[in-house]
């Protein structure tokens, strides 16, 4: 291996270094758990990595409430995750996905930009931020920032928007307070750990006190070239009622995720055992 590793202290020296490396390869690294399994098999020959791992900066490294919706730093470690209450409560699904996703020593130092930025169509944590409808805070060089709905920051299976003078800066979740939730994800592969997905699928609704919808969001991943979000399905569930969804509405709304979806043959499965296994799941939703 042939590179050199830049360490900036704080977001003035984030953006000096990334503004002076704009005519050199480079790349970010913070947990480093999937970067150095890349560096192995690619050797990274004239190479810049930004170690992020030394950046202090609240924005990048804390987990915020604040003004109708979480703010998530993209330095944040999966395992902070997996222990913030307040996500667990209101947000099951990303507390479930999270802990979904490789093993506890992984998510110690894994972090939340490191493993979207993977733009994996299998990614669990992708999953349910797309379920969430979640949106990226994206800095560029001259400090500036935009924002983008994380379903419109996947490109392709390991391509985002990014441009070479941005970096994710964190993740906004919007906050619709209700103690009525159906929330949750399900991950199917071939283990039940370390183990990427065949088939997900991410839910979360929140419900008026009667049980119809309000608000919901529903994502797949795994069958297509990017996570999927499923608008047809959402539309049809507003205003549905859960408890009066009888077998024939859990075989549409599965054949309407079903359809949703693109899977393609690979090592792990076949489109065809994508297919099917996805509308089982989905038909597991209301059961």
């Amino acid at each position: 291996m042939n590179f050199e590793i830049e360490s900036p202290l704080n977001k003035e020296e984030l953006l000096k270094t990334l503004s002076n490396l704009q005519s050199k390869k480079f790349r970010f690294g913070a947990g480093f758990t999937d970067l150095l399994i890349e560096f192995k098999k690619f050797n990274p020959v004239e190479t810049t990595v930004i170690n992020l791992a030394q950046l202090k900066d609240e924005e990048f490294c804390s987990i915020r409430n604040d003004s109708g919706e979480i703010q998530i730093g993209s330095l944040v470690k999966l395992a902070q995750i997996c222990k913030d209450t307040y996500i667990k409560d209101n947000f099951p699904v990303l507390h479930q996905a999270a802990n979904a996703l490789a093993s506890g020593q992984i998510r110690e130092v894994a972090t939340v930009g490191g493993n979207i930025c993977q733009a994996s169509p299998s990614g669990d944590l992708s999953c349910a931020l797309v379920s969430l409808k979640a949106n990226c805070e994206i800095l560029n060089i001259d400090g500036k920032i935009r924002n983008q709905a994380i379903s419109e920051f996947f490109k392709g299976a390991g391509k985002t928007s990014l441009q070479k003078n941005e970096i994710l800066k964190s993740i906004s979740i919007p906050i619709n307070h209700s103690k009525n939730l159906k929330s949750g994800y399900i991950k199917i592969g071939k283990r039940s750990a370390m183990e990427c997905s065949i088939v997900s699928l991410a839910y979360h609704f929140q419900l008026e006190k009667n049980g119809k919808v309000k608000h919901a969001g529903i994502a797949i991943g795994a069958v297509g070239p990017t996570i999927i979000f499923c608008q047809e399905t959402v539309d049809f569930l507003l205003k549905q009622n859960i408890n009066n969804i009888d077998e024939v509405l859990k075989l549409k709304i599965a054949s309407m995720i079903q359809n949703a979806s693109s899977p393609i043959d690979d090592a792990r499965a076949s489109a065809w055992y994508r297919h099917q296994v996805l509308y089982n799941v989905a038909k597991s939703l209301f059961e």
